[in-house]
C-alpha cells in the first residue's frame, strides 16, 4: 500500500514563498511520476507540475518561473519551491504518485496566500 503524506502548507502574504514536501512510503515501482495539483473552493483540481523519475520537469503556465518541482529518488520524496505566491495560488495542494496507470494522492495541504 503506498502512503503519501505532505508537509509544509500556510498562510503567506504575497510576494512570500512557501516549500510543500511529500514523502512517499510503501511499494513504489522505480519509475513513476511525482507531481504537484491543487484545487481552490469550486475548482476542478489542476495540474501545478510534475517530475519524472529521470527528472523531466512539466509546470502549468500560471506557475512557470515561480514554482520550482524537485525530487530525491532514494528517498521517495518531492518537493514544491513556490516564490513570488499569488492570491490566485490559494488552494489545497495535493501530492501525487502514479506508476502503472494508478494515481496515489496525499490528504492535502493548505496554502492561503492574502494580498
Amino acid at each position: 500500500q503506498v502512503q503519501l503524506v505532505e508537509s509544509g502548507g500556510g498562510l503567506v502574504q504575497a510576494g512570500g514563498s512557501l516549500r510543500l514536501s511529500c514523502a512517499a512510503s510503501g511499494a513504489i515501482f522505480k519509475i513513476n511520476t511525482m507531481g504537484w495539483y491543487r484545487q481552490a473552493p469550486g475548482k476542478q483540481r489542476e495540474l501545478v507540475a510534475h517530475i519524472t523519475s529521470d527528472f523531466t520537469t512539466n509546470y502549468a503556465d500560471s506557475v512557470k518561473g515561480r514554482f520550482t518541482i524537485s525530487r530525491d529518488n532514494a528517498k521517495n520524496t518531492v518537493s514544491l519551491q513556490m516564490n513570488s505566491l499569488k492570491p490566485e495560488d490559494t488552494a489545497v495542494y495535493f501530492c501525487n504518485l502514479r506508476y502503472w496507470g494508478h494515481d496515489y494522492w496525499g490528504q492535502g495541504t493548505q496554502v492561503t496566500v492574502s494580498s
